[in-house]
């Protein structure tokens, strides 16, 4: 279920519990009032109704509702925030391996970037669509062809965008699954020794000891891995820091 995208900037202004009320009820902030004022009752000025009203008029234009997104648009805004809770909800992340407190700055601020284009290009293809739909005429196709190539592109921008945010959550994904696969091979290595003693104390060191001394190898191997992966996400991540596009 995709969630109401905040402007992260403005979103400061708000407090814990009016930015709860905000995320979790403006796409019903309508609905309510209607019933509100169709019931003509007087309400208290702390209600959620009214909290959910003054935090609406307040921040207009600092959030965006699913109704701002046409079909395309909300399937890549699903993409983005996908990708976005897989990060967030990472051990890597969560243990500091990776830049947690860059990852809370960035990544709001590029969900909520690529959201802005994404509005801005439902709403013009909207236009587009209306005005071509009386039929065109030579004169009136040619016009429109520079304007659908414009669209085009800028959407294949806001594409690339997404696309580079699933490839840092895919890396980040790499990175989990290396840890988990250290934590197992630490798990085997901490019972190392009383393989060893088996072995001795049963005569099998000569069939057994190569391959218990794999599990070292396999150890560093993971090491390596998990650095890998850590240093393919911070690369990944690198895109977030360029130029937003107007």
């Amino acid at each position: 279920m995709q969630r109401v995208v905040v402007d992260p900037v403005g979103a400061t202004a708000l407090n814990g519990t009016s930015a709860a009320l905000v995320l979790v009820t403006l796409g019903l902030y309508t609905l309510i009032l209607t019933c509100v004022h169709a019931a003509r009752k007087p309400l208290p000025p702390d209600s959620v109704e009214r909290v959910v009203y003054r935090n609406a008029q307040r921040f207009a234009g600092g959030y965006l509702i699913l109704e701002d997104f046409d079909y395309g648009s909300r399937e890549l805004l699903g993409r983005v925030q996908h990708a976005i809770d897989r990060i967030f909800g990472s051990r890597v992340n969560a243990m500091g391996m990776l830049d947690s407190v860059r990852n809370a700055v960035m990544l709001p601020a590029e969900e909520w970037e690529i959201a802005r284009l994404l509005t801005k290009l439902s709403a013009l293809r909207a236009r587009h669509h209306n005005l071509a739909r009386g039929g065109r005429t030579p004169e009136v196709a040619a016009a429109m062809a520079p304007l659908e190539r414009a669209l085009a592109a800028s959407e294949a921008a806001v594409v690339a965008r997404v696309e580079a945010l699933e490839r840092y959550a895919r890396h980040v994904a790499d990175a989990d699954r290396a840890l988990g696969a250290q934590g197992q091979i630490d798990a085997l290595l901490a019972h190392l020794p009383e393989y060893e003693q088996l072995v001795a104390e049963t005569g099998a060191a000569r069939f057994s000891a190569p391959e218990i001394g794999h599990l070292s190898e396999d150890a560093a191997q993971l090491q390596r891995a998990l650095r890998d992966s850590a240093r393919s996400a911070h690369e990944a991540f690198r895109y977030l820091d360029r130029p937003s596009l107007g």
